[in-house]
């Protein structure tokens, strides 16, 4: 599993969706919606994010930007317009007093907006939920970081223009795999960045000796990895690997296996109907005990209880 794909699992697993977006000025939309993760992809036009605190960016054409939730902002064609709708939870669309938009801003498959050949056009991607395992990533991100097309140029903007507004069989898997393939491209630009900051794991990743590992560790989380398994895995002693991992990742290698082996048992948690022992098998542990006690250990409560909120 690749690192970056594997973190987008979770939210993509739990809802995601994307949209064409289409207006003429003066217009704004204020977003409320908590969603984790927003990309937006200006095609035509610019468009000014205003987030709650912080000061407005300007996207121009081909310009990108990725939103992390929960906190909301607003885009519009210039900071000081008034929005004319406001996207709540659950993709609920609604006029500034509460009424019901009731489709009245729907302009034909997956489009929305006041006029279908708006001026402005930005294509944009929603997670609607984030996972244990995409928090990790997540939580390495500015509350909004933009790409300009003058550092990066996206490749997909014709082949998204093409398909968001398709309405064919198994559509929506198309789209969810190229909004993946976006945000992913996206991300390591911007992790490439200098005002990029990418978790230590992902840094790591690039090591021989650690990257290795840390390949083998998600690829494989069921495996009774130890550390001296691993350092063979990866052509070390394991004194070298204990002390390179810790070194290049901040804690040691069996501490982050365990990190990830309970992440990815409260997303299955979540997102599966499977039972405990089941769960605890797919993420390593030889039972549904040992993996409730490591489970309430370090995120407060239960597995069951986890899964009930």
């Amino acid at each position: 599993m690749d690192a970056l794909a594997g973190l987008l699992e979770g939210p993509r697993a739990r809802g995601a969706f994307m949209i064409r977006a289409c207006f003429d000025p003066p217009w704004a939309v204020r977003i409320e919606d908590r969603a984790p993760l927003t990309v937006m992809l200006m095609v035509r036009g610019d468009s000014w994010i205003t987030p709650e605190s912080g000061e407005p960016v300007l996207l121009r054409a081909g310009d990108l930007a990725i939103a992390r939730g929960p906190g909301p902002y607003t885009c519009g064609d210039d900071p000081g317009t008034v929005p004319q709708a406001l996207i709540l939870p659950g993709a609920e669309c609604v006029y500034p007093d509460g009424r019901s938009l009731k489709g009245s801003m729907d302009l034909g498959v997956r489009t929305w907006g006041d006029s279908p050949g708006g001026s402005t056009v930005m294509l944009i991607g929603t997670y609607l939920m984030q996972g244990e395992i995409s928090g990790r990533l997540l939580d390495a991100l500015p509350p909004l970081l933009t790409l300009t097309a003058d550092v990066w140029e996206c490749p997909l903007t014709p082949l998204l223009m093409e398909e968001v507004v398709r309405d064919e069989p198994g559509q929506e898997v198309v789209l969810d795999r190229l909004l993946d393939l976006l945000v992913i491209a996206a991300l390591r630009a911007w992790f490439s960045r200098p005002e990029g900051e990418p978790p230590t794991w992902y840094r790591a990743m690039a090591d021989p000796v650690v990257g290795r590992v840390l390949r083998l560790v998600q690829d494989d989380p069921a495996h009774p990895w130890t550390v001296a398994s691993l350092a063979a895995k990866a052509g070390v002693s394991r004194a070298a690997l204990a002390r390179r991992f810790t070194e290049l990742v901040g804690e040691p290698v069996m501490t982050y296996l365990t990190g990830w082996r309970l992440a990815l048992a409260a997303d299955r948690l979540r997102d599966s109907d499977a039972t405990l022992d089941a769960i605890a098998r797919q993420v390593g542990y030889g039972s549904a005990f040992a993996l409730s006690s490591a489970f309430k250990r370090v995120y407060g409560v239960s597995p069951q209880e986890h899964r009930a909120g």
